[in-house]
Formats: C-alpha cells, sequence, structure tokens
C-alpha cells in the first residue's frame, strides 16, 4: 500500500474515530452537539478532505431506507397529532387491574406495535404515557420507563421494520419475504424475551407489584379527520404487510420492495388531510440527515478498506451465530447499532439466514445492555427528564445487564 492510501485510511477512520467519540461523550461536559449532527459533521469532514467525491457521495445514500423511514415518520406522526395512538394505548392498558397486567400489557402491546411503527416512534409517544402512569397510579416512574425501553427494543427485533438497523438489513440482503424470514427466526425468541423482562422486573422492583387495584381513564381523539386517515394508514400498513407474506408465499411479488408498503400505506395522510403539510414538518428530519450523513461516511471508511483486513483471514469465525450476536452486542455500546450494522454486514460474504437474524437480534438487544446502546433509550430519557424523571446508567444497567444476557442466551438457543 503506497503513502497516499495508508494517508486514506488514517483520515476516515479517524473521522470515524472522532464521531463515535463525540456520540459517546455527548451531555458530557457543557451543552453537546446532537447525534445527527455530529454524524454530517464526520461526513463533510470526508467529503471535505477527498476521502469521497460528492457523486460517490450522492449514491451512496441509500433511497429505499430514506423514503422508507420518511413514510413511516409520517404514518407515526399523523397518528401521534391527532392522538389516535395515546387514545389506541389507552384502550389497550385500560384493560389492566393491576401493576402485573399493566407491565405485561406495555411490554407486549409496545413491543408489538413497535414491530410496525419502529422503536423510536414508540419511546417518543410512550414516555409521557408512562410518566402519566405513575402518576395518576402511585407506580414507580424508574421502573415504567425501563418497561418501556425493554419493550420497544426486544419487540422490534422481530420485524424488518421495527428498527433502522434492521431495516438495512433486509434492503441489503435482498430477502425476498423480509417479514417471514423476521417472524420464523425471531418471533419465538422475542417472545421468551418479553417474559424474562416481566420476571427481572418484578424481582427488581418487587416492591411496585403489590396487589392494588388500577383505574386507568380513556384518552381522547384531538384531531378526528386526521384520526380517521391515520387508522386508515396504519390498516393498510398491516394489510401490506400481510398481503406481501402471502403473495411471496405463492411465488409472486418477491419484487414488492418494502419502500412501496410504507409509501401506499402513508398515502391517506398525504392526499387527504388537509394537515399534511404540518404532518411533514413534523416528522423526524434530524433522524432522516442522520441516515443519509451515515451513509455518506461509512462508504468513506468501506472504500478505505480497513475494516476488511481487520476482519479477514484468521477472523472469519466472526461469521458464526454466537460470534456474531456477541460482537454485536459489544461493539453498539461502542460504535452505535446502526453505524455497526453498515459497516459489518457487507464483511458478511454470502451469509446464511441465520447469521444475518444473529446480527439483527445481536444489534438490537444491544440497547437492552447500556442506556447508550440504543437511540430510543435516550429518547425515553431525554424526554423523561423535561418532567422532572430520569434514569442513571447505574440504574438501567442493573437491571439492563442480565437481561441482556439471557436474552442473548435465548436468541442462541432459537438460532
Amino acid at each position: 500500500m503506497g503513502l497516499l492510501g495508508f494517508a486514506d485510511i488514517n483520515i476516515s477512520i479517524l473521522v470515524l474515530a472522532l464521531v463515535l467519540l463525540l456520540i459517546a461523550l455527548r451531555g458530557a461536559v457543557g451543552r453537546s452537539l446532537s447525534i445527527w449532527q455530529v454524524m454530517l459533521l464526520g461526513a463533510l469532514a470526508v467529503l471535505l478532505t477527498g476521502q469521497i467525491s460528492p457523486q460517490q457521495a450522492f449514491q451512496a445514500i441509500n433511497p429505499d431506507v430514506m423514503i422508507f423511514l420518511a413514510a413511516m415518520f409520517v404514518i407515526g406522526q399523523s397518528m401521534q397529532e391527532s392522538g389516535y395512538l395515546l387514545y389506541l394505548f389507552n384502550r389497550i392498558f385500560g384493560r389492566a387491574r393491576n401493576a402485573d397486567q399493566l407491565v405485561l400489557l406495555i411490554l407486549f402491546a409496545m413491543g408489538f406495535l413497535s414491530a410496525l411503527l419502529m422503536n423510536d416512534t414508540l419511546a417518543i409517544i410512550g414516555t409521557p404515557l408512562m410518566l402519566y402512569f405513575s402518576r395518576e397510579l402511585k407506580i414507580s416512574a424508574k421502573m415504567l420507563l425501563l418497561t418501556l425501553a425493554f419493550a420497544v427494543t426486544i419487540g422490534s427485533a422481530m420485524s424488518p421494520i421495527g428498527n433502522p438497523q434492521n431495516l438495512l438489513i433486509a434492503i441489503n440482503s435482498g430477502l425476498s419475504n423480509p417479514f417471514l424470514v423476521f417472524l420464523q427466526h425471531l418471533m419465538l425468541p422475542t417472545v421468551a424475551n418479553l417474559i424474562l423482562a416481566y420476571l427481572l422486573l418484578r424481582l427488581f422492583y418487587s416492591g411496585q407489584f403489590e396487589k392494588k387495584q388500577l383505574q386507568i381513564q380513556s384518552g381522547q381523539i384531538i384531531d378526528p379527520n386526521l384520526a380517521r386517515l391515520s387508522r386508515l394508514s396504519f390498516i393498510l400498513l398491516f394489510a401490506l404487510i400481510l398481503a406481501k407474506m402471502g403473495a411471496v408465499l405463492l411465488g409472486i411479488g418477491e419484487d414488492f420492495p418494502l419502500t412501496y408498503i410504507a409509501l401506499i400505506s402513508a398515502l391517506p395522510v398525504l392526499l387527504f388531510s388537509s394537515r399534511r403539510a404540518e404532518v411533514v414538518r413534523g416528522i423526524d428530519w434530524c433522524t432522516l440527515i442522520f441516515f443519509a450523513a451515515m451513509f455518506v461516511l461509512m462508504d468513506a471508511v468501506w472504500r478505505s478498506g480497513f475494516f476488511q483486513s481487520l476482519l479477514a483471514g484468521p477472523h472469519s469465525d466472526l461469521a458464526t451465530v454466537p460470534a456474531i450476536l456477541a460482537f454485536s452486542v459489544v461493539m453498539s455500546q461502542l460504535v452505535s447499532n446502526v453505524p455497526l450494522v453498515a459497516l459489518f454486514q457487507p464483511m458478511l460474504v454470502h451469509p446464511s439466514t441465520e447469521a444475518l437474524m444473529a446480527l439483527a437480534a445481536g444489534s438490537t438487544i444491544a440497547g437492552n445492555l447500556f442506556i447508550l446502546g440504543a437511540a430510543s433509550n435516550v429518547i425515553i430519557i431525554q424526554n423523561a427528564e423535561k418532567s422532572g424523571e430520569t434514569i442513571t446508567f447505574l440504574e438501567f444497567a442493573k437491571v439492563g445487564a442480565p437481561l441482556t444476557v439471557l436474552n442473548i442466551l435465548v436468541y442462541w438457543i432459537f438460532l
């Protein structure tokens, strides 16, 4: 390798290291940059230093991922702004008569909904709901916030659209029926892990599970018209997922991408709501910028060849299921799960379905270990702190660390 090539590697890897360091240390001193701002600075750095050309940077941005995320954000935002999502939650959780039933309902309802609406969406809308339950029902806010965090992390693992890293795996792997593949391999271990989360929460917060009666009031729809369109979009999303699964089983529909499912589902809101512009303005544009910047930075790092050489030869055992599970959980704490998948998946040469599912499960379940393991954890804690509640690093890890170990064992057994 020539001197120029060595310099190229050093610059792109140095930029990545600085980005990861800034993300890990954000908020440690004074006012920090947001994650999306750090990633954007990293992308600009590799552009300005010539590690990647403007044309290569443009081509690096995956349009399927960007369009899919934007469409899903439209659905989630309309459900939130109309009050339909909160109304739906209150209808579900209103069935709880004691703390045991409430925690189980939160785990399974939030878990299964996160498989459809993405975990970050559920983290945003679920946090104020947990704080409301805590105030009204005199239940520990820390326990309910942990319940929400574990629910959206574990539940999102079983779907190709449950979280951004699973979406990357589904789109880049070329799976013809990603919903069925994820469900076949990850639904049963996900259910088992949700039950384990309940048992550990009951163990660490045993005093909160006294047999007092709970009474939860029904929520109100804020905008009936937008709520109707939101409900239609949500039903359409669910129906198209089922249709995609059925069509592939019948030998048709393999070429119908996930992007179309999200776009078609968002159409009722985009075409027929008078508040479409307001909804579009309110979607999570910061996450979209983060993804565009991440694609650019990771493509520059990939072009350097550094990680390919690092993981070649004697390190080929990283392609086994146990190694992928362990590696993705540990590295997600340092690199964060979405960039980890963006870097690591191309290094798996002709991976088996089990290897891809191990990468999905490991990079997702990493969010249960420490707070920084998942963006949804940060969202929950930042929103909770606005109301005077929080979860410290140690409080999270006290329950999350043993839960993560059990989660990994469960996925290893099933995969």
